[in-house]
């Protein structure tokens, strides 16, 4: 079993690098973040939630102190029991579903895309972007993935609606792998929605952990 604490730092780095943000700092149980995305300016992630239950609610009380929007992310191996103690403290959820997951990237299964889609693959330093070009030239999907060591994180893989249940989300799934293989890479990690999850797992990847995502009420 993966440890999860070395797992989720890996994730971060890469999914740091893949949206070419700023390095997180250390605080007392996790890690923050300015990641100035739409959802949120700030992001708090748990590193001890299963080891130290209490650090959970020192980082809330972190999350408390914030002055812009700010989200606590937790991965967990223990949920019902790392949920209870978010709630106490006073924070609602996001998300209680989501999965941090593995594979070997080089035993990833392969998916082509069929006529008349094309695929393409662009790396620009430590970023691999895959893009899916339908017939009329609008993106059907993409996806990218941040390299950071020997590891790989997959994000924001995305099929357009019109485009769905063609396996592109695969086809841009094996584009990034063999992109990261070529690179050194032989660890692929994400954090997969539960509609996500579904595809990583046909296409053998894991779970290591549930995600919990909370934030201060409205």
């Amino acid at each position: 079993m993966s440890d999860l604490r070395e797992t989720f730092i890996a994730w971060e780095l890469g999914w740091a690098a893949s949206r070419d943000l700023p390095p997180a700092h250390l605080v007392e149980g996790g890690m923050r973040i300015e990641c100035r995305q739409q959802s949120r300016d700030v992001e708090i992630f748990a590193l001890h939630a299963d080891d130290d239950p209490d650090s959970l609610v020192r980082l809330a009380e972190l999350l408390r102190a914030e002055t812009e929007s700010a989200w606590l992310t937790v991965p967990t191996r223990e949920p019902e029991r790392a949920a209870a103690t978010l709630e106490a403290a006073g924070l609602e959820f996001v998300s209680r579903v989501e999965a941090l997951m593995e594979t070997d990237l080089r035993t990833q299964p392969v998916r082509a895309v069929a006529a008349p889609y094309r695929l393409h693959t662009e790396v620009t330093g430590p970023v691999v972007h895959v893009s899916v070009e339908a017939a009329d030239g609008e993106e059907a999907a993409r996806g990218y993935a941040g390299l950071i060591g020997t590891a790989a994180v997959a994000d924001r893989i995305l099929t357009a609606e019109a485009h769905r249940r063609r396996s592109l989300g695969a086809a841009v799934m094996t584009a990034l792998a063999d992109a990261a293989v070529t690179a050194g890479a032989t660890r692929g990690l994400l954090i997969g929605s539960v509609e996500g999850q579904a595809l990583y797992r046909s296409l053998g990847w894991s779970t290591v952990a549930t995600v919990l995502i909370a934030k201060l009420p409205e």
